[in-house]
């Protein structure tokens, strides 16, 4: 079976058919307006959403599906100490598909272990968001016509941020991508994407510390908040937020042929008066995240039964080596140490890997084991 858990669970050839159908969704959507008649989704959101949960349902109401599940974990049987594992044995028994978004990393990963249906991680905690990926790089296709070749300057909180880490993942499978990292020294991208991604898969990545000295060479600028409650010196806040916000005056910098993305919501790092430049692609984005994800849903269902599109070993993890609990690599008294892992929160086996580089990380969250 196949799930979608983190974007490298996708091949590049079934990203860009996912991508493809997407594309000629958009093109004839009445073709595709009774396709999943009969069929129902689950969206389990054990976490507040607005943008991702409303897209999933409208995605399957527009392919003539049914939709089903809760927005808030307090109304389900999660109040009363249902496990994940639990819950989505029970809901695989009422729906063809789930979409799951969790504040525990990993939660969604072993859900896979025992789901009779396709699970779609909707994001877990800061961990990944494979499907706003998705609608990154259709984003990125429409507005530029093409991915290959691309300059990409990241913008913000590249520490925390999950859209982030997916992208740059997904975009490492592409020729000639360039990454330009752009945040204060508080949140810059973690070392072990630098390493496991962008060194070992030879992503061309630099950090800068504002937009100005490197906003002519972009083509694609990927903006996130710079979270306040990051930071525990507001002088600090102070000192680094007003050099991470999108202007006009910073706009006049760019391309004619840039486009201006965002996962949000915003707060305030793209003043509105960019809204209405040609080249700000963020509201043209969330319309482009129900079609990716009514393309997602199709092909996930069409590929259940096939073999050739299951998931193979650690879901996101390709080229890793599963280590066994007795594995002489692991240290003594291994166990992951991210306290929001589900291995840490709920009765899941600790599970290990290790990656091309030689770390040791957690299956479920990609912590590394000291």
């Amino acid at each position: 079976m196949k799930h979608l858990i983190d974007p490298t669970d996708l091949t590049k050839q079934e990203t860009d058919q996912i991508i493809a159908l997407a594309q000629d969704i958009i093109a004839d959507r009445q073709k595709y307006q009774e396709i999943l008649a009969h069929k129902k989704l689950a969206t389990l959101f054990y976490e507040p959403s607005t943008r991702t949960r409303l897209s999933f349902t409208a995605a399957m109401m527009e392919l003539g599906g049914n939709v089903l599940g809760f927005s808030d974990a307090k109304s389900s049987s999660v109040s009363k100490g249902e496990t994940v594992q639990d819950t989505v044995r029970v809901v695989g028994c009422f729906a063809d598909v789930i979409a799951m978004r969790h504040h525990i990393e990993g939660a969604q990963q072993y859900a896979t272990e025992v789901s009779r249906v396709p699970i779609i991680n909707a994001g877990d905690g800061s961990h990944s968001h494979p499907t706003q990926t998705l609608t990154d790089l259709l984003t990125i296709t429409r507005e530029l016509g093409h991915i290959d070749g691309i300059t990409i300057g990241f913008c913000g909180d590249l520490k925390f941020g999950r859209t982030v880490h997916s992208l740059i993942k997904a975009l490492s499978r592409y020729k000639d991508i360039k990454v330009i990292l752009i945040a204060p020294d508080e949140l810059k991208l973690p070392d072990y994407i630098k390493q496991d991604v962008c060194d070992r898969l030879g992503v061309q990545y630099r950090e800068v510390h504002t937009m100005e000295e490197v906003m002519p060479e972009l083509d694609v600028l990927y903006m996130t908040r710079v979270q306040q409650e990051r930071f525990l010196d507001m002088d600090e806040f102070n000192r680094v937020k007003d050099s991470f916000v999108l202007d006009a005056k910073k706009m006049s910098l760019a391309k004619e042929k840039m486009a201006v993305l965002h996962p949000l919501p915003r707060v305030n790092e793209i003043l509105t008066e960019v809204d209405s430049d040609p080249r700000a692609a963020y509201f043209r984005q969330v319309e482009n995240g129900k079609f990716v994800r009514m393309a997602l849903i199709t092909k996930l269902l069409e590929w259940k039964d096939d073999p050739a599109h299951d998931n193979v070993g650690r879901a996101g993890m390709a080229g890793s080596n599963l280590l066994a609990a007795d594995s002489e690599e692991l240290p003594a008294g291994a166990r992951c140490p991210n306290s929001k892992c589900i291995c840490n929160n709920e009765n899941a086996p600790a599970r290990f890997h290790k990656t091309d580089s030689g770390a040791i990380r957690c299956c479920y969250c990609d912590a590394r084991i000291k």
